[in-house]
């Protein structure tokens, strides 16, 4: 929070630390803060919705080296930036191309079917968490080496190391490597009703086309699950999303599919 800023009653907020832009100043990240969605409804639809996708990302890939594909290079680029081995920890979008080129891509429930969807329809990144059960403000920074996490499917802490690219909560990390594993904390489930969607990107891609996957994913949220939705575009200039926080037991209780944008 900037010197002088107070933080509204009952808002909540996404930040982009300075840590964060030292190291990758022409990234871009678009937030899509959905609410009141019935994550428990269209999911052969969406999964259907996942599967057109995948196909379709199978036959643009086709025998192209995954690790030098455009959509891929400059996120392992990115990861050697800050440390990581790309062959061990890959991008989201690596790890779905992969799965959509091996014809493994399953469904896992209708709002992760959404996103993986969108991320394959314009290659990037797409990652979500439970608004619900999120503490404090989300950051997209750098660890301390000393924030708790248990990755999604697992009981064994897995802690980040000092300078990762993480994103955080006041808890702990919630996601690794920036986009390559989630926490089982605040995974999406068949019972979310408010979630944080987040798509990112590196040059070459623009803001322009950040922004259309913005809107793409969350009209497909809204025309499935219903709910509200609400985009936002960060970049280095525009570090932090601001939004209502969830109402107590996580849902906002909007109804009816609407979409506004800032930024």
């Amino acid at each position: 929070m900037r010197a002088g800023a107070a933080r509204a009653a009952g808002e909540a907020r996404v930040v982009v630390d300075a840590s964060f832009w030292a190291l990758f100043p022409e990234a871009r990240i678009a937030t899509v803060v959905v609410r009141g969605v019935d994550n428990s409804r269209g999911a052969e639809a969406c999964a259907s919705l996942l599967a057109d996708a995948a196909r379709a990302t199978a036959g643009r890939v086709g025998d192209t080296e995954i690790g030098s594909h455009p959509a891929v290079a400059p996120w392992r680029d990115a990861y050697r930036a800050f440390g990581a081995k790309p062959s061990k920890y890959r991008s989201s979008i690596e790890g779905l191309l992969r799965s959509a080129a091996a014809g493994r891509l399953g469904s896992i429930n209708p709002l992760v079917d959404i996103y993986n969807a969108v991320s394959l329809r314009h290659l990037l990144p797409c990652g979500g968490e439970d608004l619900g059960a999120v503490r404090g403000t989300v950051r997209l920074t750098r660890a301390a080496g000393d924030e708790a996490f248990v990755p999604l499917g697992s009981a064994e802490p897995q802690p980040p190391w000092p300078g990762e690219v993480i994103y955080r909560d006041d808890a702990g990390a919630i996601c690794r490597c920036w986009n390559w594993r989630e926490a089982e904390r605040t995974k999406l489930s068949a019972a979310t009703v408010d979630a944080l969607l987040v798509l990112e990107a590196l040059p070459p891609v623009g803001v322009d086309a950040l922004r259309t996957a913005g809107e793409d994913l969350a009209a497909l949220v809204g025309e499935h699950l219903g709910g509200t939705s609400e985009l936002t575009v960060l970049g280095a200039d525009r570090p932090e999303a601001r939004f209502p926080a969830p109402a107590p037991g996580g849902s906002a209780g909007a109804a009816g599919a609407r979409t506004g944008e800032k930024g």
